[in-house]
């Protein structure tokens, strides 16, 4: 009997062992963001307006068909964590997520149209708001720490990496609309400065909770989206827009560089893309794009149509366009946004950003 209940106790030892290096020999990504990082939280959320689930959405991602992803293929995060040997995370929504998915792969926990604010996006009726997403990161860590025991989930979460890409829907979708309260409550610069309030305040809570290692991503030139173009009077990008972009990234880095000395083992990186883009869209040619004012799936002359849908037209070849639609960028834009980013965050021994599995990338025609 007693050789029993040691050799039980021995197994369970080793099994402990084997979670706690499990854990150890492999880090994961956790993301939080809007639809330039959602992966398929929205498709589930039924009565939300912001949605990717129609052709011809992930056409040129793995068999075709809409995934969730507000673009024609990958997305910078997806881009990123390949070039640097990260799983990518399901969506928190996929029905078949659980701790042992959790464990092997992380979370994204993204949802097209959220934001910082929680008032953002109202109009889409559902969306994950950053505090939302944090919510639900806050179960996720009950859950591990219930499977794993305290001190073996604390050193999953602390090894794991952080991505927070939010930001463009406050503006686009809440403070630069008449309809939203905060247009009126604040001016250009007290925006911000709420919105760095706030951020701060949720970046001291995923530090709590265990983030360690987490990147911010900047916003890129919003005021030249084919949708803020064609709503324009000129058709030509909307200045007020940009420096408002320009003004949350010197503020957000100034953030980071702030909050980083202060937290345990923090280390803080903020990637700012916003010249590369705004060089891309000004001389296209000079990156191989030969459009970067307008849409690649559209209705034609009926502009802005919100949403790419089964009777969109689509430009000839896609790899040449900036915009697969009138909010998001193309593969081709977002691996390059990725290049950028990973050269601002610092990583080395990357090589330039590259599908994952070749599978995942159909080729585009090439009669444009």
């Amino acid at each position: 009997m007693k050789f029993e209940i040691a050799l039980s106790l021995l197994l369970v030892v080793l099994v402990g062992i084997t979670i706690i290096q499990g854990c150890n020999g492999k880090a994961v990504q956790f993301i939080f963001g809007d639809s330039l990082s959602d992966n398929g939280n929205n498709n589930r959320l039924s009565m939300t307006l912001a949605k990717a689930n129609l052709p011809y959405y992930g056409i040129d991602f793995g068999n075709g068909l809409p995934n969730g992803r507000f673009t024609n293929g990958r997305t910078v995060a997806d881009i990123i964590g390949d070039s640097t040997g990260l799983p990518r995370p399901p969506a928190f929504l996929d029905p078949s997520i659980d701790e042992d998915v959790i464990l092997e792969n992380g979370v994204n926990y993204a949802s097209g149209g959220g934001g910082i604010l929680n008032e953002t996006g109202t109009y889409f009726i559902q969306r994950l708001s950053l505090w939302k997403q944090i919510e639900l990161f806050h179960g996720t860590t009950e859950l591990i720490t219930k499977k794993l025991g305290k001190q073996a989930s604390d050193e999953f979460f602390q090894e794991a990496r952080y991505v927070v890409a939010l930001g463009s829907n406050d503006f686009i979708n809440n403070y630069l609309m008449p309809v939203y309260r905060d247009s009126w409550t604040y001016n250009d610069e007290t925006f911000v400065e709420y919105l760095m309030e706030t951020l701060e305040k949720q970046l001291l809570v995923l530090h709590k909770l265990g983030a360690r290692e987490l990147m911010v991503f900047g916003l890129g030139p919003m005021g030249c989206i084919p949708l803020q173009r064609v709503l324009s009077t000129t058709g030509k990008c909307q200045d007020r827009a940009n420096k408002l972009a320009l003004s949350f990234n010197k503020a957000a880095n100034n953030l980071l560089i702030s909050l980083e000395p202060k937290l345990t083992n923090a280390s803080f990186k903020f990637g700012d893309a916003y010249d590369v883009v705004d060089d891309v869209i000004r001389n296209p040619y000079k990156y191989g794009f030969t459009n970067a004012d307008s849409p690649c799936c559209s209705l034609g002359r009926i502009r802005p149509a919100l949403t790419c849908t089964p009777a969109s037209t689509l430009c000839g070849d896609r790899t040449k366009y900036v915009f697969w639609d009138e909010y998001h960028p193309s593969d081709s834009a977002n691996e390059l946004i990725a290049k950028e980013l990973i050269k601002k965050f610092g990583f080395t021994g990357v090589g330039s950003p590259s599908p994952a599995p070749e599978s995942d990338i159909a080729p585009s025609p090439s009669n444009d």
